[in-house]
């Protein structure tokens, strides 16, 4: 009798030790803790960065917050920045060249202490791969280019920067009546690309994305304006720890690998120069 008593106490010894134990274990597992809340975070970008920024997405909610949601949206900087200054729900800009992050910046519409220089690329004259009579930029005042593809220089940096390097070889009066003017880089890429167009004058990593194109020749640095690609927190941003943590992470080395595999360098960072309004 004694011993089934002893074994009936045991068990219940047992059974509370156990449930103890499953209560401790359910408190302390992550997994029955109750998931934060996402948070989506809008980021305005150039054209050009289109491919870059989904792997830059991939690593960074790998490696850093699986809580927050990228939304790109991608287009001509000049449009971007027309769209933050009507009021556009964006948390983060960035842009293909130094003019339109200075417009917003001259408007106040960006968050203070904030904005770098985050990468650089180069400008390149473009051609279709079977196309072995353009071999420089000489070659466009030619009867050899009947047309040219170039962003519009108003609202699309590489536009601007094609313009500088047409002017800085005389060459614009002769490639003016040629040109075909584009709303942002990669319709210029892809009219090459289709053929529609004799040549074009692009960045040197929109180039290296079309298997239908090739780069025939480089514009020298000093025959343009620099390019470099600025990036800001704006100052409507509603997730603003969340656009902050993003640029840090843009700006350092792990990013750093992502985009010098897709052609990009990165600029050196003159903070003092940086947080000078523009005149």
């Amino acid at each position: 009798m004694k011993k089934g008593f002893h074994f009936y106490l045991f068990c219940i010894f047992f059974s509370v030790v156990l449930l103890l134990t499953s209560c401790d274990r359910f408190n302390n597992d992550r997994s029955f803790q109750p998931s934060k809340s996402k948070v989506e975070l809008t980021v305005s970008a150039a054209s050009s960065l289109q491919e870059v920024m989904e792997a830059i997405k991939v690593l960074y909610i790998d490696e850093e917050d699986s809580n927050v949601e990228i939304v790109y949206n991608f287009g001509s900087s000049g449009s971007l920045q027309q769209q933050i200054e009507q009021g556009a729900p964006v948390d983060v800009f960035i842009s293909a060249a130094a003019r339109e992050m200075n417009r917003l910046q001259e408007k106040s519409l960006l968050l203070d202490r904030t904005r770098q220089d985050v990468l650089t690329n180069q400008i390149v004259l473009i051609v279709s791969k079977k196309n072995d009579a353009i071999t420089r930029f000489e070659d466009l005042a030619t009867a050899k280019v009947d047309r040219i593809a170039l962003g519009q220089p108003d609202s699309v940096p590489a536009g601007k920067y094609a313009r500088e390097v047409l002017i800085d070889r005389s060459l614009l009066a002769a490639v003016e009546s040629k040109a075909i003017y584009s709303k942002n880089v990669r319709q210029v890429l892809g009219y090459v690309a289709t053929n529609n167009v004799d040549a074009g004058i692009v960045y040197r990593t929109d180039a290296a994305i079309s298997p239908q194109v090739k780069i025939v020749a480089i514009a020298p640095q000093d025959s343009h304006s620099p390019v470099v690609y600025p990036i800001a927190v704006l100052g409507n941003s509603s997730q603003v720890e969340a656009a902050t943590d993003f640029v840090e992470f843009i700006t350092g080395d792990r990013a750093r690998t992502v985009f010098e595999k897709y052609g990009f360098s990165r600029g050196a960072i003159d903070s003092a120069e940086q947080m000078k309004t523009p005149a």
